[in-house]
């Protein structure tokens, strides 16, 4: 999942819910028995971008790629999405790329692209 460290979004406002929410959403891939890596990053000018995501990207083959909504829902990051969306084409070029509507459900945006393990019929 590659999206927005809460905590490095300039703004007066509390990042704690937020990075809750990633948490939730994120503990569900353990519940189904999938494993997880997050890519976040700031915009508070302290990381290069293009470096912390083609690492991530490269570091092993990935069946699905989901690009949080602090990325791609304000039209102010339109550059950052296209960078972030290009980079994901680079560097896991056999990856499904999918895309959460809230923080909680990011396991159901990969859930749509990959095999879920479980029992026999059921993934």
């Amino acid at each position: 999942m590659i999206g927005l460290d809460p905590y490095r979004v300039p703004g007066p406002w509390d990042p704690k819910p937020v990075a809750d929410a990633v948490e939730v959403g994120i503990a569900r891939f353990a519940e189904h028995g999938v494993g997880v890596e997050t890519c976040l990053f700031g915009l508070d000018g302290s990381d290069d971008l293009e470096t912390i995501v083609s690492h991530t990207l490269r570091a092993r083959p990935w069946e699905c790629v989901v690009i949080g909504g602090g990325v791609r829902k304000s039209e102010d990051q339109l550059e950052l999405f296209e960078q972030v969306v290009n980079l994901v084409r680079r560097h896991a070029p056999n990856a499904a790329i999918a895309f959460n509507s809230t923080l909680t459900d990011t396991f159901d945006a990969a859930a749509r692209w990959i095999d879920i393990p479980g029992p026999a019929g059921s993934g």
